[in-house]
């Protein structure tokens, strides 16, 4: 680890593929994860998610609360699933009102577009960032900021 982060790629050739790689993610996780998701429009963040979801036991299909913003699930833990392409400006994440759903025990925030949040999110974070390769083909680069997330990257990826 170099100055506290750790960065970890994997390359998927569909969404089910990428769709699996989020539910190793998920299943590593033990609560008070925040997995900031970037990418452009199309990347697969959503697709994602919903293997995230997977791994933490939701039952429901996830998909993408763009017009509400925010999505919550029941599973082994909360999901928290927040988009923010909506946004027209920054925020700050207390004018959100999300203050209080980042890094929470017995949740796990994923967040889409993190950029709309004025100051970043600083702290123990996992950013994955997506990269639409054409044919279905993703890049997906983890990049682990703090030891918490470290250790789930190696949890879920070995």
């Amino acid at each position: 680890m170099v100055d506290g982060t750790i960065t970890v790629t994997v390359e998927t050739d569909s969404p089910d593929a990428t769709r699996r790689i989020g539910e190793c993610l998920g299943a590593a996780c033990e609560g008070g994860e925040v997995v900031l998701l970037l990418g452009d429009l199309g990347a697969g963040k959503t697709c994602f998610v919903q293997g995230l979801a997977k791994g933490l036991g939701v039952a429901t299909w996830v998909t993408s609360p763009t017009f509400t913003i925010h999505g919550e699930y029941e599973g082994r833990l909360v999901l928290n699933h927040l988009d923010l392409y909506r946004l027209d400006d920054p925020v700050s994440q207390e004018g959100l009102g999300i203050d209080d759903m980042l890094g929470e025990p017995g949740t796990v925030a994923a967040v889409e577009w993190p950029e709309m949040l004025a100051g970043g999110v600083d702290g123990d974070r996992l950013e994955v960032r997506l990269t639409d390769c054409g044919d279905s083909r993703r890049e997906i680069a983890f990049t682990a900021h703090g030891p918490r997330h470290a250790a789930l990257l190696e949890r879920a990826l070995g």
